[in-house]
């Protein structure tokens, strides 16, 4: 799936879901290290999991991060 980020120096994040289960993560821009370690954490890791654990991270005064925005692109996965 490809979801478009709002709010972060990423652009978009391209993901792969099977089960339930997060198999791949690729952020496109960003903190190349930060959004690397990003999506190596949650490979293996259930969606709902996922989400609980970065939903609401900030970045600076953003309203909003990389993890975050990640937790919103598992929440759209699961609204379809």
């Amino acid at each position: 799936m490809n979801y478009k980020t709002k709010g972060t120096c990423s652009k978009e994040i391209n993901f792969e879901v099977e089960n339930n289960i997060i198999k791949a993560v690729e952020f496109v821009g960003g903190c190349a290290g930060n959004t690397q370690g990003v999506s190596k954490l949650v490979q293996g890791m259930d969606v709902n999991e996922a989400i609980k654990r970065l939903e609401g991270i900030q970045c600076g005064n953003r309203g909003t991060s990389c993890p975050d925005q990640l937790a919103s692109a598992l929440k759209q996965y699961l609204k379809q």
